[in-house]
């Protein structure tokens, strides 16, 4: 097969495949939505059934195809999305040669990884070294068969053992560093990052071990309770969530994913039937985290330690879990100080109060009534503080009113006081808006750049491209654009207004466009399909206004100048007569 990205192409339609992941809603010959890549409120993905791409004119300007899209979605190569585009669409990639390198890097990393696991294991299972480990997890109620499903394992108390052993699978020490399994001394010496511990192999959704997590069983008072696997090529913190792959199923299924905060924290209430449970690593619920999360299920129910730590953890999730508009629940079981207790004290009453989980605002209200005193003016200035800004948040007006009147019952105010603090803080936030996430174009890029890039999205956006171009080019050419890519493209539109002018192929056109500039070709193509703040649909005047800025531009450039000649001021009359014209133009118009 000569091109089996396009044959790929040609059998999966990306407006289909995409809203299978997203919902896409349609805007005039394009679809948009909110961008699952990062945070926003307003849509600035958008997606294009003829040319088949995709792009977000968000704060992440991410674009491609719909290989790009699988890479990004499920944090893969373009080797492993291919593989499994060319799967789904009945593809053969026979002779077709993958020489990807991070692909090929990645791929042995897992399989490294996949290759420790399966050491830590024989070690804990088969050998004497992993008695000790195994009669901890016994007291901890941890039968073998909960064991062998999450893989856990254990790493001798040795400073080489599995150095040794990956050596002789062929992996470089090198690799070994890389990839978080040994340590470089300040000599250079190289040994076992996990030495004495119970590992728990950290697995993604895919089934991919990405790293370990191993706790102490002994040892000194100032070693670290858990030593994890630093940041690799395969592990990222921010991304992961411990039990995954074992609980991904049941989430989508049940739609809801209880989150807690450590390994037996999931693993112990996993092995008594609660199999919706993952867990965070310490206590920072990251975006990354939660936009996984929200691939299974549009609510939460968090679970963190009874303490003030796990307060502060269960606000920063509300704060990042808000922005993505999910349902967000907390379980806060009174007689134990975490799931792992509560489960094995009393699963009834765990189970109990699972069924009963509390609406995450009036958990705040009540843990800062808990912090700070109702009769006092300024605990109740502080309550305020702590609450009022989670509930000016609410979207659904029902629902912010109700809180609203409760607040103010609590702190024994009017619920206009209340009103007054929201409208405060919304006032406040409009001065602080980040226009990215808004989509101000002009205030990110400049009134210039978006009219220039406006004009050509909506000239090859229409049925009759030249019939636009006509009118805009009689008042600017492609040099009066100030992006030279911008410029480029629009050359080779003009160049080529005679021999397609009949019959314009938009893909034919896109052929013609050099490499290089063909992502940009592709942003510039759905520009006008997201939103620019540009309300005037007189392109003849958008037009003129970009001869404006371009008119003025040149003066600027004359002017910073060091020419001295009389031809510098022949020509700095000649742009300003032009500019007159243009100014008397625009307000005819």
């Amino acid at each position: 097969m000569d091109n089996p990205v396009e044959e790929i192409k040609k059998k999966i339609d990306i407006v289909d495949f995409i809203g299978s992941y997203i919902t896409l809603k349609k805007t005039g010959r394009n679809f948009k939505a909110n961008c699952p890549f990062h945070n926003e409120k307003s849509p600035s993905f958008i997606v294009s059934p003829e040319r088949q791409i995709w792009h977000c004119f968000g704060s992440c300007g991410e674009g491609g195809d719909i290989i790009k899209f699988l890479m990004k979605w499920e944090n893969i190569t373009f080797v492993e999305a291919l593989r499994e585009l060319a799967k789904k669409a009945g593809v053969t990639l026979k002779n077709v040669t993958l020489d990807d390198k991070d692909s090929r890097k990645k791929e042995r990393y897992y399989e490294m990884n996949l290759i420790a696991s399966e050491f830590f294991q024989y070690v804990l299972n088969k050998s004497k070294y992993g008695e000790k480990a195994l009669e901890y997890l016994k007291n901890r109620g941890i039968k073998p068969g909960i064991s062998q499903k999450f893989r856990l394992g254990y790493s001798p108390v040795s400073w080489d053992s599995l150095l040794n052993f990956l050596k002789k699978k062929k992996y470089s020490l090198e690799e070994m560093y890389d990839n978080g399994l040994v340590v470089k001394s300040a000599s250079g010496r190289y040994y076992d990052r996990f030495r004495g511990r119970l590992m728990f192999p950290i697995i993604d959704a895919r089934e991919h071990v990405l790293g370990f997590s191993g706790r102490i069983l002994e040892g000194k008072d100032n070693e670290a309770k858990y030593v994890n696997t630093p940041e690799t090529p395969v592990y990222h913190k921010r991304e992961t969530l411990y039990g995954i792959n074992l609980a991904k199923d049941s989430i989508k299924k049940e739609k809801n994913a209880y989150l807690v905060e450590g390994e037996f924290d999931m693993i112990t209430p996993y092995a008594h039937g609660f199999s919706n449970f993952v867990a965070i690593k310490g206590s920072a619920l990251t975006p990354d985290q939660l936009l996984l999360l929200k691939r299974f299920t549009p609510k939460l129910t968090l679970i963190f330690d009874s303490d003030e730590a796990g307060g502060e953890a269960v606000r920063r999730g509300i704060e990042e879990a808000e922005k993505l508009d999910m349902e967000l629940a907390v379980v806060r079981p009174d007689f134990a100080k975490d799931p792992d207790e509560a489960v094995q004290k009393d699963e009834v009453a765990f189970k109990k109060a699972l069924n009963d989980p509390q609406p995450i605002y009036d958990f705040l209200i009540d843990a800062a009534m808990k912090k700070y005193s109702v009769s006092d003016p300024y605990g109740k200035k502080k309550i305020s503080d702590e609450v009022i800004p989670f509930i000016e948040r609410i979207g659904n007006p029902i629902v912010k009113s109700h809180y609203s009147k409760k607040v103010a019952a609590i702190l024994g105010v009017t619920e206009t006081s209340v009103e007054a603090l929201m409208a405060r803080i919304r006032r406040k936030k409009k001065q602080s808006e980040d226009y990215r996430s808004s989509y101000k174009k002009a205030e990110i890029l400049g009134r210039e750049v978006v009219l220039e890039k406006y004009l050509l999205s909506f000239i090859f956006q229409s049925e009759n491209p030249y019939k636009p171009a006509k009118i805009v080019f009689t008042a600017i050419t492609p040099d009066d654009l100030s992006i030279p890519a911008d410029a480029k493209i629009a050359q080779i539109l003009v160049d080529r207004e005679k021999d397609m002018a009949l019959n314009f192929d938009l893909d034919k056109f896109a052929s013609v466009i050099p490499t290089p500039l063909r992502p940009i070709f592709d942003e510039i193509y759905l520009f006008a399909s997201a939103p620019t703040g540009i309300e005037d649909d007189n392109i003849l005047k958008l037009a003129y206004e970009v001869k404006r800025f371009s008119l003025k531009r040149q003066i600027k450039e004359i002017l910073n100048s060091e020419d001295q000649s009389a031809e510098k001021n022949k020509k700095l009359l000649e742009i300003a007569a032009a500019l007159k014209e243009v100014e008397k133009k625009l307000i005819s118009l």
